[in-house]
């Protein structure tokens, strides 16, 4: 089965194949992995391996694009071999591949604070692992879009965001040399009137993106309620929830079923669900639905607006994070027509301009930013003011 990498600037302007190299004690796993990858036009796998001493050890020789690291290894685990191979190799990207356990969540989430690019969550046997067509495809898409990043950078060192304290200020995203000029796209105004919700979707890259956020807007939090929808599996979301709780410095937890929504409390939608909400007996509610993928995501990010604007109207301010793929744009129109506004993450800052791209070409946003620029604003604007 062959993935057919998407017709954009970015795969075409690779130049040559992506670079992978592949770091897992499993030699089946390592078979899968290096056998989906060469069926693919755009990308070949340079190294197998079975350790982090063998990737630290071989890294600089080989120089790839993309790493896939697995969590659990003998000799040197994939949580210590991390810090090493970027200190080897600054503008490596590396996905952090774990069996769904709260443990590997954790680390996951820490390898994410540590410099790690993405993560992928794998299934729980190797049976599962051959057998899954939804996990060869994050795969691959994740290898195919990162390594685009990697091939367009590759001359500056990348600068990871990490989760921060929230007296700390932002990390800087500076534009890169060899980065290709952000496209034109027209704003539009900002809102007439103070939002009084915040909706945010994020996806590659939206972990950290939300650690460098959320911290630094504490008196949007206090006022009003914010929604988040991270494509993430289930306990990867309980963990993540945890995370910005320590960083937002305010309630933060997986939204339940029928739950008022109220200022002063961050909902994040639960892995697995879909997170929307709802009016009943004249309150907002939330509502977790078990349906059918949207955008071959679950949670996705359309629901959550879509409902949103119907919810809120004018008053719905919506923030599109750093991610792969179109989530997100349907319902930013849906917020847009109903009198909302929406800012995206700007290109130079985002891991993947996909989710964020497609709304600001849309012509849908009032601002497109770095993320260090994205708290500020939302505060003067959640304060009334235009600017």
């Amino acid at each position: 089965m062959n993935l057919a990498a998407p017709a954009n600037a970015a795969v075409a302007g690779l130049g040559r194949r992506i670079r992978v190299m592949i770091v897992d004690d499993a030699v089946v796993v390592r078979g899968l992995f290096a056998r989906w990858i060469e069926a693919e036009s755009d990308m070949e796998v340079v190294a197998a391996l079975r350790s982090g001493r063998d990737a630290v050890d071989q890294v600089a020789r080989i120089a790839p694009d993309v790493v896939v690291l697995d969590v659990n290894m003998p000799e040197l685990d994939g949580i210590a071999a991390l810090p090493l191979l970027l200190e080897i190799k600054r503008d490596l990207m590396v996905i952090m591949a774990s069996t769904l356990t709260r443990r590997n969540a954790e680390i996951s989430l820490r390898a994410l604070s540590l410099g790690a690019t993405d993560y992928i969550p794998k299934p729980s046997s190797n049976q599962e692992v051959a057998g899954s067509v939804s996990f060869r495809r994050d795969l691959i898409e994740k290898i195919r879009h990162l390594g685009a990043r990697a091939r367009r950078f590759h001359s500056a060192p990348v600068r990871h965001a990490a989760i921060l304290p929230a007296k700390s200020s932002p990390p800087l995203q500076p534009r890169l040399p060899g980065h290709h000029e952000q496209p034109s796209f027209s704003l539009r105004a900002p809102p007439a009137t103070a939002p009084r919700v915040l909706v945010i979707g994020a996806s590659t890259g939206g972990p950290q993106a939300l650690n460098a956020i959320l911290g630094h807007i504490g008196s949007v939090i206090e006022h009003a309620p914010v929604l988040i929808t991270q494509h993430m599996p289930p306990t990867f979301t309980a963990i993540l929830a945890e995370h910005l709780e320590r960083v937002a410095h305010c309630p933060v937890h997986e939204g339940r079923d029928g739950e008022p929504i109220q200022a002063g409390t961050v909902y994040l939608a639960p892995g697995g669900k879909h997170m929307a909400v709802a009016r009943r007996d004249g309150a907002a509610v939330i509502a977790i639905e078990d349906g059918p993928l949207v955008n071959f995501c679950k949670p996705a990010v359309d629901p959550l607006f879509s409902s949103a604007a119907m919810v809120w109207g004018a008053r719905t301010m919506a923030l599109v994070l750093t991610g792969m793929g179109h989530d997100g744009l349907a319902g930013a129109k849906e917020i847009v027509a109903a009198g909302g506004a929406v800012i995206a993450q700007d290109e130079a800052s985002s891991v993947v301009w996909g989710m964020p791209g497609q709304v600001a070409m849309a012509g849908l946003c009032c601002a497109v930013l770095p993320v260090n620029e994205i708290a500020p604003r939302l505060t003067r604007l959640f304060a009334g003011d235009k600017a």
